[in-house]
């Protein structure tokens, strides 16, 4: 008995695809923001304005990290139907999230079999 908080149309559907593929996107703020800090380091922030873009930076990075999170080990668990060595390979490259994760949003979950018959739509429009 598979109990499941999450439905399966939330995980492939288009709009899911873009919120997940934003959320991973968000996720690398959480890296990009101590890097900023060590090249530049406090003279950046002496600016109040500065200091709360970067708090809310940081708050948009943790959301998509634990958004990406959850819904790529759901995927991963549910319905990605890679080999067994791939999944051990990816398993191991989500562990360190949040690049990781996000990683694994961008090279895997976008262009599962799910999504193939949009991209294939995108690329005739592109091409035309």
């Amino acid at each position: 008995m598979n109990h499941y908080y999450i439905n399966r149309s939330w995980l492939i559907s288009p709009t899911a695809r873009r919120v997940y593929r934003i959320a991973a996107g968000c996720s690398l703020l959480v890296v990009l923001v101590p890097i900023i800090y060590a090249l530049e380091g406090e003279a950046l922030f002496r600016n109040a304005l500065t200091l709360d873009l970067v708090r809310l930076a940081l708050l948009l990075g943790v959301f998509g990290t634990a958004t990406t999170l959850v819904a790529m080990e759901y995927y991963y668990f549910t319905l990605d139907d890679c080999g067994a060595w791939t999944k051990t390979f990816w398993f191991l490259v989500v562990s360190f999230a949040p690049i990781g994760t996000a990683l694994y949003c961008f090279r895997v979950y976008s262009r599962s079999k799910y999504f193939q018959q949009e991209n294939s739509a995108i690329a005739t429009a592109v091409s035309t």
